[in-house]
């Protein structure tokens, strides 16, 4: 069966199923199943300093962050409330990192602002790259950017470029965001900004030891 389009929403334009939602969470339990995430927006952080930068302005340990690692780091206002959350990857050489629908536009807006005398470049990708998320914890493809974090419900996150997009979902079975967000919501991972509005702090949703590093305080 042809995908069934979400018509609404911040997930509107992407896969919701394929007719058979049940079917699609039972593939992904088994490790199998590709879903459909180019809706989010992709930002990346490059430059010699971009590490201990980004150190200095999230509640992760990124200083020091090997390559492959995937983390999720939060900004936070000065009361503590949650501003941004990226979920990225660094590949010895560039941050990469994904957001909700939309919101990279706005986080790398605040990055630039932070930038100061730092030898670091940082760029909204939206328009470039695509996020695919696939059940299986092996990459497909070993010369993609993926991404498999605390909160990557098992599977992890490719990075690919648009012009490859298509073609990539023909390497497996195909799963919508009914069958995706179902895992996410019984795995107790919250969305920013779905879940969360303009006072929610870390703390309340879970994400102490995911989102913060506990040695950095927050």
């Amino acid at each position: 069966m042809s995908a069934v389009v979400v018509e609404s929403g911040v997930d509107a334009g992407v896969a919701w199923h394929f007719g058979d939602p049940m079917r699609e969470q039972r593939l992904l339990e088994q490790g199998v199943g590709l879903v459909d995430l180019s809706h989010r927006s992709v930002l990346s952080v490059s430059g010699p300093d971009r590490l201990g930068w980004l150190h200095s302005l999230t509640t992760q340990q990124l200083e020091g962050l090997p390559a492959g690692v995937g983390v999720t780091a939060l900004i936070l206002s000065p009361q503590g409330h949650i501003e941004h959350a990226l979920y990225g990857v660094d590949d010895g050489e560039t941050f990469w990192a994904h957001t909700e629908p939309g919101a990279a536009a706005a986080a790398v807006a605040w990055l630039e602002r932070m930038r100061f005398l730092m030898r670091v470049e940082v760029a909204d990708r939206s328009d470039e790259l695509a996020v695919v998320w696939t059940a299986s914890p092996e990459a497909p493809d070993q010369t993609l950017i993926s991404r498999a974090g605390l909160d990557s419900l098992g599977g992890q996150e490719i990075f690919l470029p648009r012009d490859r997009f298509a073609g990539f979902l023909d390497h497996g079975p195909r799963a919508g965001t009914w069958a995706y967000e179902a895992r996410r919501i019984a795995a107790g991972v919250p969305r920013i900004g779905l879940d969360t509005d303009h006072r929610t702090i870390p703390n309340e949703i879970g994400v102490l030891g995911v989102a913060v590093h506990l040695d950095k305080g927050c």
